[in-house]
């Protein structure tokens, strides 16, 4: 299994971090991370075994997170769409599915609101509406600024940006099929999010609540997770 990393230019400079499972074939699988999570970890394994399905698969590091250059304090949305087309276009695939996890899940719907190469788009827990960051803009608009224990923060720059993203749009354009797994027992992006979300949409959409689960998967749920992303993809296990 040949695994390549690459570093992609992006705008100012700077570049994301980005690592290629290849595989042979044309179909492509994309993986977008949480929002103070990276591309390491999870993905490394949701990326190889997208690898044994016949997926070239992708991971990829945000600006201002991991090995990727730039500040976090400055990775808006708008950013973050940014560094996922400059990735689909460094590696050109045809068309593509993405895979998005938790803000991840909300960089995927925007972006396969927009581009005609996203062909599928896969998320669990997706952030869907804004006011899933809500706690997150009271202590902004209280104190400045919302720091997190691994020392990165956000201020008023990134609400700016959020709030011309709302999801409303997303549901009226998407045209591609969507799948949305989620935690029962989520603390941090309420289940019924995806459940409206999954009304509002007007393509065809696969939802199916884990029953059990937070927001971070156990293993087992994880493993469940991917065979039930593979078999909707139409790449259930040989």
């Amino acid at each position: 299994m040949t695994e390549t990393k690459h570093r992609i230019p992006v705008a100012d400079g700077e570049r994301v971090a980005a690592v290629h499972h290849e595989a042979t074939g044309d179909e492509w699988l994309v993986f977008c991370h949480g929002f103070l999570s990276d591309k390491t970890g999870s993905y490394e394994h949701r990326c190889r075994r997208a690898v044994e399905r016949g997926y070239d698969a992708v991971r990829f590091d945000f600006r201002g997170c991991g090995d990727s250059d730039g500040r976090f304090v400055e990775g808006t949305l708008s950013a973050k769409l940014t560094d996922l087309r400059a990735v689909l276009e460094y590696f050109d695939p045809q068309s593509v599915a993405l895979f998005g996890s938790s803000f991840g899940g909300k960089v995927a719907f925007h972006a396969a609101a927009t581009d005609d190469r996203v062909e599928r788009v896969v998320t669990r827990a997706p952030v869907t509406y804004n006011r899933a960051f809500e706690a997150y803009r009271s202590i902004v608009e209280r104190e400045g600024a919302c720091q997190f224990d691994t020392g990165v923060r956000i201020d008023d720059r990134f609400f700016d940006d959020f709030d011309a993203y709302d999801f409303d749009a997303v549901a009226s354009s998407l045209s591609v099929p969507a799948a949305i797994f989620h935690g029962a027992d989520d603390e941090s992006v309420p289940l019924a999010d995806s459940f409206e979300a999954a009304a509002a949409l007007e393509t065809d959409v696969l939802l199916e609540r884990f029953a059990g689960e937070g927001h971070r998967f156990s293993s087992a749920a994880e493993e469940r997770l991917l065979e039930r992303t593979f078999h909707w993809l139409g790449r259930p296990q040989s």
